[in-house]
């Protein structure tokens, strides 16, 4: 998302980030993961174009369900809107084919039952291999099932944001269901980087987040340093240290972090590397929440 939209608008770079898809795929990072929003619209192409002649590598997912009208976003989960923003999405990333496809958001005016239908027929089309949901609860992904497999949950969850942990996680865990962690390293915040809201580029929508806030950023300051230091038992970033702690929540738990740099690339992937004792991880768990909402 990073790539296209609301992190830091100003310094976005297409030909950079072609190369950040590109050598993720080198690195063996191949899941890649977008959405028809994200732009809105323009990192599908990106994507697309990254990809050109190296489809076969990626794990190719994206998402439809948000509307986005020229003005606001709206969650539109009616099966002829699906269908129609699918067959967008597959345009923008030239492909026939996508290897998962999420529903963005549940639409509360329509059942959850009827916009799954819908991908499922889209899968029995043979254009999408699996499907996912993203930022459901339990139920709205149990009741997703009885109509078609789930693939894939795609939610929140990093060290500072836990709000699946106690049901959606351990759902998917007991059914075979991957859980994909976006903003994994807190929307940035658990890189360190940022410290105060003056660190935030103009335009960049962290600023309108309750968890940038001077206040908040301040006090979240400080459960920074408390996995800094985690990270310098193990010569590691507190970034890798923020990977590694999802990573050691199960197999079917997997992080997405985004960038739109070689150089961040190439420390997240180093993460997969990183192995994280009994110690490090009760002293990781331990951690208060953070000042601030995620949203």
């Amino acid at each position: 998302m990073g790539m296209s939209f609301a992190y830091d608008p100003q310094r976005r770079d297409d030909e950079t980030s072609v190369a950040v898809v590109r050598r993720a795929l080198d690195l063996g990072v191949n899941l890649i993961d977008t959405a028809d929003v994200y732009g809105p619209f323009t990192n599908e192409e990106l994507v697309g174009r990254a990809l050109l002649g190296r489809r076969h590598e990626a794990v190719l997912s994206s998402k439809g369900g948000v509307r986005f009208d020229g003005t606001d976003f709206t969650l539109d989960g009616r099966p002829e809107y699906l269908r129609s923003a699918l067959e967008a999405s597959l345009r923008r990333l030239r492909t026939d084919h996508l290897d998962v496809y999420f529903l963005h958001r549940v639409d509360p005016r329509v059942p959850v039952e009827e916009s799954w239908g819908e991908l499922a027929k889209l899968a029995a089309e043979g254009k999408v291999r699996a499907l996912g949901i993203s930022e459901a609860s339990a139920d709205e992904v149990r009741r997703a099932r009885a109509v078609h497999p789930v693939a894939a949950v795609q939610s929140e969850f990093s060290l500072f944001t836990r709000d699946f942990q106690g049901d959606v996680v351990p759902f998917c865990r007991e059914h075979g269901i991957a859980f994909l962690c976006h903003s994994p390293l807190g929307s940035g915040l658990l890189g360190g980087r940022y410290t105060t809201p003056v660190d935030l580029a103009e335009g960049d929508f962290r600023a309108d987040m309750p968890r940038f806030t001077e206040e908040a950023m301040a006090a979240n300051a400080a459960l920074v340093d408390r996995v800094r230091l985690v990270g310098e038992r193990r010569g590691a970033t507190p970034a890798q240290v923020a990977l590694a702690w999802l990573l050691a929540q199960g197999e079917h738990v997997i992080p997405i972090p985004g960038t739109k740099t070689p150089h961040y690339l190439e420390q997240n992937a180093a993460a997969a590397e990183l192995v994280l004792s009994a110690e490090d991880l009760a002293e990781l768990d331990a951690l208060p929440a953070p000042v601030g909402a995620r949203e």
